[in-house]
């Protein structure tokens, strides 16, 4: 029964996770004003849960199997990508042909987008669980809000620069590319220093029912 609620908590955890990456992937298409005349992705609201995630897990779970979350994002994306592809080039019906415009335009964009994702996806949360660790075991940083926050900031600006750079050179210049993932950057670290609450309620759902883990720094 305690390895039936820990396996159980372990993918409700995992849900949330490839919840929100495929939500920041699909959704995130659609822009919103923001301050100063910017716009900015409704993604941001989505995103950090995907860093935040491998933290909790991390900490509660250790190292490997916050990288079997990342691997587990990874081949969903993948096989995403594998599933756009043959929708894309199957043949269309007479009775259905009005939507290929809108469909094609959607889905070649998303498929680039897609790309530019996997990549800066699998690097980024790769960095963000080895620099999670980094902090704690090799500069002794016992804090989790600290550590969780400081590896989201070094990992976000990866994962920031490859997709902006994957998805967009050609179409703006690297100037414009920079000056867009600036604040695309800032805006996703501010999310997730405001989502930290939430990462410790998880901390505390998962511990509850896993006594082994519960002298885990904080």
């Amino acid at each position: 029964m305690f390895n039936e609620k820990i396996n159980f908590k372990i993918i409700i955890a995992l849900t949330i996770y490839l919840v929100s990456l495929f939500a920041s992937n699909t959704l995130g298409l659609k822009l919103m004003p923001f301050l100063f005349g910017t716009h900015l992705s409704v993604a941001v609201f989505f995103f950090p849960f995907v860093f935040l995630t491998t933290d909790v897990i991390g900490q509660v779970y250790g190292k490997p199997m916050a990288k079997n979350f990342v691997w587990a994002g990874f081949l969903s994306i993948l096989i995403f990508l594998i599933y756009s592809v043959i929708s894309i080039i199957a043949p269309w019906s007479r009775d259905n042909f009005l939507a290929k415009e809108w469909f094609d335009t959607i889905f070649a964009v998303s498929f680039r987008m897609s790309i530019a994702s996997l990549l800066a996806y699998v690097i980024g949360e790769y960095q963000d669980v080895l620099s999670f660790f980094f902090f704690r075991n090799k500069l002794k940083i016992k804090a989790f809000w600290l550590r969780s926050n400081l590896s989201n900031l070094w990992s976000q600006l990866i994962d920031t620069l490859i997709f902006m750079f994957v998805a967009f050179l050609g179409i703006y210049s690297v100037k414009t590319i920079l000056l867009i993932s600036l604040p695309w950057w800032l805006y996703k670290v501010a999310m997730g220093f405001l989502y930290t609450p939430l990462s410790y309620l998880g901390i505390y759902l998962l511990q509850h029912e896993n006594p082994n883990h519960k002298n885990q720094d904080f």
